[in-house]
């Protein structure tokens, strides 16, 4: 699972205008999901199931 950060310079994912992490495979904004446990949050796209990695 790829950093949001790394994703972002690699080219899969781009922000839009309003600065929302986007797939850049499917153009889908990214949903949150934050498990309490772990010091990072999933980011994942709707549509390929891509999954990233964002520090809180």
């Amino acid at each position: 699972m790829k950093s949001t950060r790394k994703a972002l310079r690699d080219g899969d994912l781009y922000k839009d205008t309003y600065e929302r992490l986007n797939c850049a495979e499917c153009e889908k904004v990214l949903k949150k999901r934050n498990d309490p446990d772990e010091v990072f949050s999933v980011r994942i796209c709707p549509e390929c199931e891509a999954e990233f990695k964002e520090l809180r």
